[in-house]
């Protein structure tokens, strides 16, 4: 087999894609790994970097775009349980990756897609509208199912052996699992990790994050992932969790939020973002003393500045955690 032909592969760094793109590597074909770093992701390790080595293969990681968080605004296709807009983002990714196999001078695609392990995104009727929205008709090699699937062209052309594909589907992981110890493979992401949009809290975020902003940026995405959140009318207010999260949320502050801290005890950062009218102020100001040990307050605006108000319950009736 011609040692000129390229291939590139998403890899998420789970054992699909792993295996998928272990089965083409053994075929000779040249592999790139393309991950394309979503910002719904909720992955604390990087597992690709590790996967990619033990493959043997090289690495590119894509940052999406603020196009991508506008599909998650707007998506064509349904949405899961939360605000997961699977066949778009599966589009989407194709997409992505197919730019890089144009600028590598790759012929096709590897994905670790199994038919029928995912309702929303691995029927066939699904991984069609994937492959024709994406203009991918053909050119996408699934070799974990290959054997259940129509014929691509990778595999009409010759330039890999359909024989030596598999034929696993459903939800079961054994075979997979069984491939993995008998590869040797290990370190890759769990299945039960993944996607932040599937997650109830965190969809209710976004959601009031995009019904009052009509543009979201990668930032205000980052800041959702962190503490507790309160929505008044015309304020968005993140309460830190511990000092990690502190520091992260001073990393992340717009200069024009308003910052709360205690001076004389451990306690919280809170950010304050939207109006700083007196209400919203002294809501902040409460719930900075109420999740630490009370002490002097100091403000970006200056220290002890409403540091005995109090919150009327109609304003805490208009909060949402």
């Amino acid at each position: 087999m011609a040692n000129a032909i390229k291939a590139v592969g998403l890899l998420s760094g789970g054992l699909d894609s792993t295996l998928a793109l272990k089965l083409l590597k053994d075929q000779s074909i040249e592999i790139l790994a393309v991950h394309i770093m979503l910002p719904f992701a909720d992955d604390k390790k990087d597992y690709v970097t590790d996967i990619a080595h033990q493959l043997g293969i090289p690495l590119i990681k894509i940052w999406s775009d603020e196009e991508y968080i506008e599909l998650v605004r707007h998506p064509r296709h349904s949405r899961g349980s939360g605000m997961n807009p699977c066949i778009d983002c599966r589009i989407y990714m194709l997409r992505k990756a197919w730019e890089t196999a144009q600028q590598v001078g790759a012929q096709f695609l590897v994905t670790g897609d199994v038919l029928g392990q995912r309702p929303m995104t691995q029927h066939l009727r699904e991984l069609k509208i994937e492959e024709r929205e994406a203009g991918l008709e053909g050119l996408i090699l699934r070799p974990l199912s290959a054997k259940l699937l129509p014929k691509t062209v990778a595999e009409e052309k010759g330039w890999v052996d359909r024989e030596c594909l598999l034929a696993i589907q459903g939800r079961s992981r054994r075979q997979q699992l069984a491939l993995a110890q008998q590869y040797g493979i290990q370190g890759y992401r769990t299945p039960s990790g993944g996607c932040l949009l599937t997650k109830q809290e965190f969809s209710f975020r976004l959601r009031e994050l995009f019904r009052r902003q009509s543009t979201v940026t990668r930032n205000d995405i980052e800041l959702l992932k962190l503490g507790r959140h309160f929505f008044l009318a015309d304020a968005h207010i993140i309460v830190g969790r511990n000092e990690n999260e502190n520091h992260r949320l001073l990393e992340l502050k717009d200069p024009q939020d308003e910052v709360f801290q205690l001076t004389d005890y451990p306690g919280p950062v809170t950010i304050l973002r939207g109006a700083k009218t007196e209400e919203s102020m002294k809501f902040a100001i409460e719930l900075t003393e109420r999740y630490s040990k009370k002490g002097r307050l100091r403000s970006s605006l200056g220290e002890g500045i409403f540091a005995n108000s109090r919150v009327s319950s109609s304003i805490e009736e208009e909060c949402s955690q």
